[in-house]
């Protein structure tokens, strides 16, 4: 067996815990010991790793499973989360998945308390649920934006940790990815937006005002870790200049995720022997 390119799990690498933001590299593939090349045809063979246990997942959630998978994926823009929708979340089979991109919130969901619009959203029985941004953008664009009173968000970590332990208490197995690029990759994904026809509906003139206070977003981000990192609901920072280590991290996150809930195929409800000869028969 070829030894592993990874020095350690990416569950063990990436978990949240002490990492501190104002020292973290987005350009790093931290314990992956390979380059591009290699982690590109490792994406391709873990995908299909990946596969097959979405697909144990969902036969046990239409046999009577009820357990299921939730992936958070949080970021500024440009740090890649739509691309591992498409890549990671795109070598599943789509009837088992549940995608939701929570953005603006509409005047019926602000009707309601900010984690109304994500109960909605879960994923049911054997589906793989994927949030792309989520209940954390109520505990960072709002507080950057000072879109609430701080009282208002403060109180939003202690609520959030209690909706998790909820979900997780349900049946399911939380993993929460925050993607993080470096600014001047931001500015290089942004600019390339600017020049390509295909890529001007991604741009969004709000993300310069963005830039201007990355500041205060890496802040709100480190209170995220710091705050709402728990064993039922585990955060894990991925690098996300190198779009290639990105994608294959959370491919790795995901396996690991799916194998310690220790999945098999649903036994049959019927006579096997007896349904092969009625075929043979028939």
């Amino acid at each position: 067996m070829a030894k592993s390119p990874w020095t350690e799990s990416a569950g063990t690498i990436l978990r949240a815990g002490g990492v501190r933001l104002d020292s973290f590299d987005p350009g790093g593939t931290p314990g992956f010991t390979e380059d591009k090349k290699t982690g590109e045809q490792l994406l391709a063979e873990r995908g299909r790793v990946l596969s097959e246990l979405q697909e144990m997942l969902f036969a046990g959630g239409r046999s009577g499973d009820r357990r299921n998978l939730l992936l958070v994926l949080q970021g500024m823009d440009t740090a890649g989360k739509g691309g591992v929708v498409r890549h990671v979340i795109g070598a599943v089979d789509p009837q088992g998945v549940r995608h939701a991109a929570f953005g603006v919130p509409t005047e019926e969901e602000r009707a309601h308390d900010f984690l109304w619009r994500i109960h909605r959203r879960l994923p049911g029985a054997g589906q793989i649920g994927v949030f792309d941004r989520s209940h954390y953008e109520d505990v960072l664009v709002a507080r950057v934006h000072n879109l609430v009173e701080r009282a208002v968000w403060e109180r939003r970590y202690d609520e959030i940790n209690d909706f998790e332990r909820e979900v997780a208490d349900a049946g399911t197995t939380i993993v929460k990815v925050a993607m993080f690029v470096s600014l001047d990759e931001q500015k290089r994904r942004l600019t390339q937006r600017l020049e390509r026809p295909d890529k001007y509906w991604k741009y969004d003139p709000s993300d310069i005002d963005d830039r201007s206070q990355w500041p205060q977003y890496q802040q709100a981000y480190q209170d995220v870790l710091d705050r709402t990192d728990t064993d039922y609901a585990p955060w894990y920072v991925v690098p996300a200049d190198r779009k290639w280590y990105a994608r294959l991290a959370i491919t790795e996150l995901l396996i690991e995720a799916l194998r310690n809930m220790e999945l098999d195929w649903p036994k049959p409800h019927f006579d096997i022997e007896a349904e092969k000869a009625r075929l043979a028969a028939s």
